[in-house]
């Protein structure tokens, strides 16, 4: 018998396309109600019920209970890691979606990847940091260079000590779907994300299941300012 982790059994879980319409819409990073979730898949709430049963027991999503709600939310990072994947694999195959929706090029551009930006606007941005060799890359392997580490203490206030996590890499190179080529993922990543929203730059889109993130005409400014691209003209 062979051992070793068993892949089948979460490929079978991510397979079905109501759960993985599921863990698409946990994508965000945010965390939904079953109500949401099945909206957002297509289903009953009875159904939807059955589905986030398997993907809790698989170990792919974990609820919270907040007063008479429960929520639920990918178990971590790696999750979503591994659906960016799929969805690099599969829009590479050819196997898109018939009807895109009007926010289709906004989440081209600009995205959450559960915690960080992905799209064009995430490529572009470690584009521009291995350029100034803020970022040292070899294949998929990546570090952050004292130079970068000043960078991103000077120009965003963000203290690398400070988010160091035993059990999560600072940085990691993830797989971008729509530009099928790697944006900046780990705690570094996550914490870029962050302070685009604190100093008001970005925006995620309020709608539930949705990924798209909206900058501002200043923080399109300020990007291009940091990562040497010219701002479109977008509306505050």
């Amino acid at each position: 018998m062979k051992t070793g982790p068993d892949i089948a059994m979460v490929a079978a879980l991510v397979g079905d396309p109501a759960r993985a319409n599921i863990l698409t819409a946990l994508m965000t990073g945010r965390a939904l109600t079953a109500s949401e979730l099945a909206q957002e898949a297509g289903i009953t709430p009875q159904t939807a019920s059955s589905h986030l049963g398997k993907l809790e027991a698989g170990g792919l999503i974990e609820p919270e209970k907040q007063g008479r709600h429960r929520y639920y939310r990918l178990t971590g990072p790696d999750v979503a890691a591994v659906l960016e994947g799929l969805e690099g694999l599969a829009a590479r195959a050819g196997h898109l979606r018939v009807r895109t929706g009007p926010k289709e090029p906004a989440l081209r551009r600009a995205r959450v990847c559960y915690d960080h930006l992905a799209g064009d606007l995430g490529v572009q941005m470690l584009d521009a940091m291995t350029k100034r060799k803020f970022i040292r890359r070899h294949k998929t392997e990546i570090a952050l260079t004292p130079e970068g580490e000043c960078f991103v203490a000077n120009k965003l206030q963000i203290d690398v000590a400070g988010i160091a996590h035993a059990r999560r890499p600072l940085c990691k190179a993830c797989l971008d779907w729509s530009e099928r080529r790697h944006h900046l993922a780990g705690t570094l990543g996550a914490a870029i994300m962050t302070r685009f929203t604190e100093l008001k730059w970005a925006a995620r889109d309020p709608a539930a299941g949705s990924r798209v993130v909206n900058f501002t005409h200043n923080g399109e400014k300020q990007f291009a300012i940091l990562f040497g691209s010219q701002p479109n003209q977008a509306a505050e």
